[in-house]
C-alpha cells in the first residue's frame, strides 16, 4: 500500500509540474512574442490570421481575413462587401485606415508552403496559370489595375537575377505616384494577397520596404533590404509585388 501511495503522489506531482510548465507556455510564449515584434499567430496552435491595432493584437481565422480584407477592399470602390458582422468593427476599421501616423502592415497570416504542387509552364500572357489566377481574383475585387512584370512570350530583363518575374510567376501592381494615399491604397492590396495566400498559392509579397513570405510567414512582415535604397522601384515603394508558389 505504501508503494503504492508514493507512486500516486509521484504522478501527482509530475502532472502537476507538467500543467504548470504548459500553463506558463501558454501565457508567456505570446508575450515573449510581443516583445520581439512576432505576431501571435506566429504560433502553431493559434488562429493563422491577425492584425495589429498598435494598442492590442486581433486574431482572425483565415476566413475572417478573407472576408475582412474583401470588404475592406469593396467598400474602398463603393461595392457591396460580404458580411462582416462577426468581425471586430476595430479589424475593419484598420484594415481600411492603416496605422494613424504612418502607412504600412497591419494584417499577417501564417501559411504552409504546398510541397504537392506542380511546377507549371507559362502562358501565351506571360503567366503561370497560378499568376493568371492571381491576376482574374485581384481584378474581381480591385477593379482595373495598373498591372506589369509579365509579357505575351515571357521577359528576360528588367529584374533582379533569378526573378520570379522571368518564369511568369510574378506580377507588379503599380501605385504611383509615391504619396501616403497611394502607399495606403497599396497596403489594402498587400493585406488582401496575404489573406489568400494559402487559397492563391503565394509565395511572396513585397511593398513600401517590407516582405511578407509563406516560407517566413510565421514572422509576419520583414524589413526588406533593396539592393538600391535611393530607388524607389527596387524598394517597392510604388508597386506591390506578387508571386506564386513554383511547384516541383
Amino acid at each position: 500500500m505504501r508503494e503504492t501511495g508514493r507512486r500516486v503522489r509521484k504522478i501527482v506531482v509530475v502532472v502537476v509540474v507538467l500543467t504548470v510548465i504548459a500553463a506558463g507556455v501558454v501565457w508567456g510564449v505570446p508575450r515573449l512574442l510581443e516583445r520581439v515584434g512576432v505576431g501571435q499567430s506566429a504560433l502553431p496552435w493559434a488562429d493563422p490570421c491577425s492584425v495589429d491595432l498598435g494598442s492590442e493584437t486581433i486574431s482572425l481565422s483565415r476566413e475572417e481575413a478573407k472576408r475582412a480584407t474583401t470588404a475592406t477592399a469593396l467598400r474602398a470602390r463603393s461595392e457591396d462587401p460580404p458580411d462582416t458582422s462577426a468581425i471586430d468593427p476595430a479589424v475593419l476599421e484598420r484594415l481600411a485606415d492603416g496605422p494613424r501616423d504612418d502607412a504600412g502592415p497591419s494584417l499577417t497570416c501564417r501559411v504552409s508552403a504546398d510541397n504537392d504542387l506542380s511546377e507549371e509552364e507559362m502562358t501565351g500572357s506571360g503567366l503561370t496559370p497560378r499568376a493568371e489566377r492571381v491576376r482574374a481574383e485581384m481584378a474581381e475585387v480591385f477593379g482595373e489595375q495598373d498591372v506589369g512584370g509579365f509579357a505575351p512570350g515571357g521577359i528576360d530583363e528588367g529584374h533582379g537575377e533569378d526573378s520570379a518575374h522571368y518564369d511568369g510567376r510574378a506580377i507588379d501592381v503599380f501605385y504611383r505616384p509615391v504619396n501616403e494615399e497611394n502607399r495606403r491604397a497599396g497596403w489594402l492590396l498587400a493585406h488582401w494577397l496575404v489573406a489568400h495566400a494559402a487559397e492563391l498559392d503565394i509565395a511572396v509579397v513585397i511593398f513600401d520596404d517590407r516582405i511578407w513570405s509563406a516560407l517566413g510567414s510565421p514572422a509576419g512582415w520583414r524589413d526588406y533590404n533593396s539592393p538600391d535604397p535611393d530607388n524607389e522601384i527596387l524598394r517597392h515603394l510604388d508597386h506591390v509585388h506578387v508571386d506564386v508558389q513554383q511547384g516541383n
